[in-house]
């Protein structure tokens, strides 16, 4: 066996951090390329007063906004659901607001259990000892004894639901359904104390392997997955900051650039070989894409309840509507996530679009009518993979490395749409059970694809799927793919955790069968 194989990791954020620690600990020489940059910690919205505003500019997670040097065109006329995405060092954790669910037994496998979508070839139980882990380097912060997750234990403290909290807890009570405090990722100081800081790919996973020796590629964008005779990846093609095209070879390659930026790299690959794009026999590479529809009620209460404090994101989820039911008219279901964080400026926007207050003599006491006291409550709908839902390349939008953006087709079937009529209906119906007066509701929400899925699927079928269960591409033995693109379903919770824990099962096993890969 070679001494110190050569991995190459493309892209540091969730996935690809995770990839590049697990690694780290055997004797590997690994390079991770991310075309972003990397950011000081002080520079993020997160950590200014003036949040609000860099979170519509530089950290809006729409590249079509943001616009930074690094983004590429992400068409998406043609979706109701626009890309959110993030290029730096660290990927889009620098941006996400720490929800940290698993999924549930039953995502793996629809098929078996609602006769719908497909099975997954692994299974919950695969994960377990992986969520376990992960849940530990990413100072998942949470409440044992949920219904939903009866065997997640030992977590960090939980972050408290505060009054707003406490408020909507009550309504679900009053329905008998299911609530439970959200699974954060934040960090603690020495003492175990809880600092509120973000738990990012970068302050967990990536600190720990620089420090065993990882490389990481800053403002290298790979354009091209090279492959030779006999169909193995034998390196990439990347351009560095200053737009020179360099070749780096490679033993083993690792695609974690998201569900967007991993089947354009394939899709960029082509070859005589694979004139479609890089292992894209089974020609499914950009579809299947699913991008969990989001639906969003609010309404106000009379008392204040300090909803502007605390971390953004989700105090407190309910999974009651999780599981399919014989008497809906939809399969498969979804979650409610109890919102907080919206700050002045985002309350002001938000309620003058929707005429609820406007700019004058009477903009002040007219806002502190609402100002703290609004509560919102998302509706994540699992999205059911469909070929018709996908991402080709756009060369009508090159970058500034002249590789072509992307264009994104999706649409929400009958299923989803019945799905989220249900969801919007029964989050109005926590807000008026817990005291509070509707505002609106709507979806799907524009601005939310975050969770972007599906796109490299994963199977047993070669013709059927990208990759196997251990992430291998099917056509080229030695280029695997950890990140969200090789999602048989989508579930109904945020994906994070899910991403990290499958990538450390697929990176245990590279290590596993080192000899075989290298054909040594």
């Amino acid at each position: 066996m070679q001494n110190k194989p050569k991995v190459i990791i493309i892209g540091s954020g969730a996935s690809g951090s995770a990839a590049a620690w697990n690694l780290s600990k055997s004797s590997f020489n690994i390079i991770c390329f991310e075309q972003g940059p990397d950011l000081e910690k002080k520079s993020y919205s997160s950590n200014s007063l003036k949040w609000e505003i860099l979170k519509k500019k530089f950290f809006n997670p729409n590249p079509n906004i943001r616009k930074m040097k690094n983004d590429f065109s992400i068409d998406d006329k043609n979706s109701p659901i626009s890309i959110a995405n993030f290029n730096a060092v660290g990927g889009s954790t620098i941006l996400y607001n720490c929800h940290f669910p698993r999924f549930h037994i039953s995502d793996f496998k629809t098929k078996s259990l609602d006769n719908i979508g497909e099975d997954w070839p692994i299974t919950y139980k695969d994960l377990k000892k992986y969520y376990d882990q992960n849940d530990k380097i990413m100072n998942v912060c949470g409440v044992g004894g949920d219904p939903a997750y009866p065997d997640i234990k030992n977590l960090n403290k939980n972050i408290p639901i505060g009054k707003v909290g406490i408020k909507i807890a009550k309504g679900f009570n009053s329905l008998k359904w299911h609530w439970w405090p959200s699974y954060s990722a934040y960090l603690h100081n020495s003492k175990k104390k809880l600092n509120f800081e973000r738990s990012t790919a970068k302050n967990t996973y990536l600190s720990k392997a620089i420090k065993n020796g990882v490389k990481i590629k800053k403002n290298c964008q790979v354009i091209e997955i090279i492959v030779d005779p006999k169909n193995d990846a034998k390196g990439v093609f990347y351009k560095n900051s200053r737009g020179k095209k360099i070749f780096e070879s490679a033993d083993i390659i690792l695609l974690a650039a998201g569900g967007i930026g991993t089947p354009r790299i394939l899709l960029n690959s082509k070859s005589k070989k694979f004139p479609e794009g890089l292992a894209n026999s089974s020609k499914l590479v950009g579809k299947n894409l699913m991008l969990h529809p989001l639906g969003y009620v609010e309404g106000v209460f009379k008392d204040f309840l300090a909803t502007n404090v605390g971390p953004e994101g989700c105090c407190l989820a309910s999974h009651e509507f999780y599981e399919t039911d014989s008497e809906r008219d939809f399969k498969r279901g979804y979650s409610m996530q109890v919102l907080r964080g919206a700050g002045p400026l985002d309350t002001a926007t938000r309620l003058s679009k929707l005429k609820k207050i406007t700019f004058g003599n009477k903009f002040h006491s007219n806002f502190f009518k609402y100002f703290g006291k609004t509560v919102g409550i998302a509706v994540i709908c699992e999205d059911l993979a469909d070929k018709k839902n996908n991402v080709v390349l756009d060369h009508n939008n090159l970058d500034q490395n002249k590789m072509p953006g992307v264009k994104i087709n999706y649409s929400l079937d009958k299923n989803s749409k019945n799905m989220m009529r249900h969801g919007l209906n029964n989050a109005k119906k926590i807000l008026v059970k817990s005291g509070a007066k509707f505002l609106h509701g709507y979806g799907p929400v524009r601005n939310t694809g975050w969770h972007i899925m599906g796109t490299t699927k994963m199977g047993i079928n070669p013709k059927k799927s990208v990759v196997n269960q251990f992430g291998q591409c099917h056509d080229v033995s030695n280029l695997f793919i950890v990140d969200s693109s090789i999602f048989v379903t989508s579930s109904g919770v945020n994906c994070m955790s899910t991403i990290q824990a499958l990538t450390l099962k697929i990176t245990e096993n590279i290590k596993s069968n080192l000899k075989s890969l290298l054909k040594e």
